[in-house]
């Protein structure tokens, strides 16, 4: 059998790993390779990697790292149909939660895309949950999957290779030590080594050139002559065909979901938030203006306050980066400008920076509104108390941008959502 592949790297390391621990001889052939290009064309999706076989070409790199599992005779790929299930269940995780995400956070790093700072942002974000339930998952077990190592090891493994050489420096993967411990167990078998060698974890994360994609796009934008318009014709209107009873109860269906909040079934709230809004934007001095509104009108009841903090302020080294890491939380908070308003600042100066906010929400708790966007993950959260002097004293501060905000370092510079 032959493996075809354009570089040395993990999607080919998985299969040459997988036929070491079956004992099955596989030939490897490189894109460097002149014949590789010509070869190229057996693949029935044009797709590298592909394997050649006595019955015919098997692409897809998953797709190989099975084949070449059930030709060996021991429990690669399970002992049983409902482990060989499981194994199935980690390929096609580490694809979509591991290799996806990965790739949006490393491949600016090597230069294969343009940087784009908030897409990094939320990529950590979801290795740090694939790394959290790995973590779970290994708290009482070895391996994966079963008492021995498996193609679901060597899969998932692999898909963290780039990741923990690159990136996942000790700051990053200290708190997962389950997932470290597995990682470094099964790379370190000699079939892992003959193949990728001795493995080098992450001294310090490495990061991508600090060019945005926005700018880049808004420079290409101002060197394209501006044509002129043709003068298009107005078309006639088009009549509407008329509406069948189900499509119109489907339109006013999809309506309703859309306006469906936990917070509109409350019970009518004392204080007028968007009052507070424009109260608080047209105050010169916020600690003798709004301030003082917000405490003689605030509902208790109705409302609640909460503070949260980064819990990744290690990476918050450019001021820029962690303006856009906040800025992006932000435009992925619409559906919350309803019911919530906040200040979220920057504390410190370069390259030691840390973000802290102070929120208002309607009702008692965390709304789905916030909840629901994977950044809200990324902050622990306290409610405040506005009869307790020193939470009082912290939303003051954070509402008038100054002040001992709780012991935080310096003020830098600050956002608004409201």
């Amino acid at each position: 059998m032959k493996v075809v592949s354009d570089a040395a790297n993990p999607l080919l390391w998985r299969i040459l790993i997988a036929a070491k621990y079956a004992k099955v001889d596989v030939e490897q052939q490189l894109g460097a390779d002149p014949a590789a290009k010509e070869l190229l064309t057996k693949s029935p999706a044009g797709k590298l990697p592909y394997l050649e076989t006595s019955e015919g070409v098997i692409f897809e790199h998953n797709a190989i790292t099975r084949y070449i599992a059930r030709l060996g005779k021991g429990t690669l790929y399970g002992s049983n149909d409902f482990e060989a299930s499981q194994i199935d269940q980690f390929l096609a995780w580490s694809s979509s939660d591991v290799e996806l995400p990965g790739a949006v956070w490393v491949y600016p790093i090597l230069g294969y895309i343009p940087n784009n700072s908030l897409a990094t942002q939320k990529a950590k974000g979801d290795v740090r949950k694939a790394l959290a339930y790995l973590d779970k998952h290994l708290l009482t077990r070895t391996f994966l999957v079963g008492n021995r190592i498996s193609i679901a090891d060597i899969v998932v493994a692999m898909s963290f290779y780039t990741l923990y050489q690159k990136v996942l420096d000790l700051g990053f993967r200290k708190s997962y030590v389950n997932t470290n411990r597995w990682y470094l167990t099964v790379v370190n078998q000699p079939e892992f080594k003959a193949v990728i060698g001795d493995v080098v974890l992450a001294e310090k994360m490495e990061v991508a050139p600090e060019v945005e994609v926005k700018e880049e796009e808004e420079k290409k934008e101002e060197k394209k002559p501006k044509k002129e318009a043709a003068p298009k014709k107005e078309a006639a209107p088009k009549k509407e065909a008329p509406k069948k009873p189900a499509e119109e109860e489907e339109e006013d269906y999809e309506k309703e979901e859309k306006k469906a909040s936990k917070l509109d079934l409350l019970p009518p709230a004392k204080m007028n938030l968007d009052e507070w809004k424009r109260v608080y934007s047209n105050s010169k001095d916020i600690r003798t203006g709004a301030n003082v509104w917000f405490w003689e009108h605030l509902d208790k009841e109705g409302y609640s306050l909460w503070a949260c903090d980064y819990k990744y302020n290690e990476e918050c080294e450019k001021t820029f980066m962690t303006c856009n890491l906040i800025g992006g939380w932000f435009q992925r908070l619409d559906k919350l400008r309803k019911y919530g308003f906040g200040n979220v600042l920057i504390f410190g100066q370069e390259p030691k920076l840390s973000i802290s906010g102070v929120w208002l929400f309607r009702g008692q708790e965390v709304p789905e509104e916030m909840t629901f966007t994977d950044d809200s993950e990324q902050y622990t959260w306290r409610k405040l108390s506005a009869d307790n002097a020193e939470d009082k004293a912290l939303v003051e501060d954070f509402w008038a941008w100054d002040g001992k905000f709780g012991g935080r370092p310096e003020f830098n510079q600050g956002k608004v959502f409201k």
